[in-house]
């Protein structure tokens, strides 16, 4: 019998489902405690959920006192931050949904305490987990495209625009680009190896979110519902991204490599309303190259499979937590994600380029 793995998670809204949902599905994994900051919320989650062994509680830093292997961090964006760096501390393996933090010297902050208390810090990408994911990976990196010097990612949902804490800024951070389009980035920045970028211009807006015809919190609306950018990066290599939750279109196009040997395409498999967002699958994988002259098209075969990403995600951080680590999708590669994130909103709030400093973590 394995050891039993003890697991704790801050915050109990929607997302927290699914962390139990999927822990109840691996064997010797216990939640043994929940907490959110809301009075008895976390007690009714435990009941909602059936946790019979589940002890609740509405200040976080009492449950870390706990003996826990690891905590699923689930609250929102804006509190992201401070518990992890309160998990780490106490001594407990981290999972914190995405996006990994607000700003960038969160996000830096949060790698410095995951190596100084020498605890791992994963971050939750799912849509890594679809095995589509990693052919197109491959393509890029075995020099199928040559050289790739212009990506080309996004998504957009014609109607797809959430409510309640994900439309205000003091708890949220940011709207579409966090919410969304992080799934996007992650697809193209692990593809290609996560590249420092250096600089992004950006634009945002919330034309739809504002305006009571299509937002019924339109008075509390004050993210971005709609953003794009270009990023540029080390190593003469262009991004064009954008995203966005409402919009009057069917979509904002596939996400594309060009390389010098040859460009792909690719498509999301969600269609619909709320579709085209890279939360989902791998709809179609396309390379364009030469052969004997002649310009072809190549459709690459899609694995079929039923696998539960999100299930992935989580029994990929639990197989971390039993062999010592390394963490499956480790905060210091995110950290360049959240650099583009944090580099958006001050572009978008200047109106000008501006430029990402990293800062040398060791």
């Amino acid at each position: 019998m394995e050891k039993m793995i003890r697991i704790g998670i801050i915050g109990s809204g929607g997302i927290a489902g699914a962390h139990v949902r999927a822990y109840k599905g691996i064997e010797d994994v216990e939640i043994v405690a929940v907490a959110d900051i809301l009075p008895d919320r976390a007690d009714q989650f435990i009941e909602r959920w059936d946790l019979k062994q589940t002890k609740g509680f509405d200040d976080h830093r009492r449950m870390l006192e706990m003996e826990l292997d690891g905590v699923s961090i689930c609250t929102p964006n804006v509190a992201h931050y401070q518990t992890t760096i309160d998990a780490l501390h106490a001594g407990k393996h981290v999972m914190v949904e995405k996006p990994m933090s607000v700003t960038l010297e969160q996000a830096v902050g949060m790698v410095q305490a995951s190596k100084q208390t020498g605890k791992m810090l994963n971050i939750g990408f799912q849509p890594r987990y679809d095995p589509n994911m990693g052919i197109i990976k491959d393509l890029v990196q075995n020099g199928q495209l040559g050289k790739v010097y212009y990506v080309e990612t996004g998504g957009g949902r014609r109607r797809g625009m959430p409510g309640g804490t994900f439309i205000r800024q003091d708890i949220a951070g940011a709207g579409a680009m966090a919410d969304i389009g992080c799934y996007s980035l992650d697809l193209a920045l692990n593809t290609l190896g996560y590249p420092k970028p250096l600089t992004v211009s950006a634009y945002t807006s919330n034309y739809f979110g504002t305006n009571p015809k299509y937002h019924p919190e339109a008075e509390r609306f004050d993210v971005e519902d709609f953003g794009v950018a270009m990023v540029r990066f080390e190593n003469d290599l262009v991004l064009n991204f954008k995203t966005s939750w409402a919009m009057h279109m069917d979509t904002l196009g596939a996400t594309m490599f060009l390389g010098t040997e040859a460009g792909m395409k690719v498509l999301p498999q969600s269609q619909g309303p709320w579709g085209g967002v890279w939360d989902g699958k791998v709809g179609a994988i396309s390379l364009f190259h030469d052969i004997q002259g002649h310009h072809t098209e190549s459709a690459i075969p899609l694995v079929e499979h039923h696998i539960n990403v999100f299930d992935e995600k989580i029994k990929d951080f639990v197989r971390a937590l039993r062999e010592g680590g390394p963490a499956p999708i480790p905060g210091e590669q995110i950290l360049r994600n959240q650099a583009i994130l944090d580099g958006i909103q001050r572009s978008a709030e200047t109106k000008r380029e501006v430029e990402i400093h990293i800062p040398d973590i060791g």
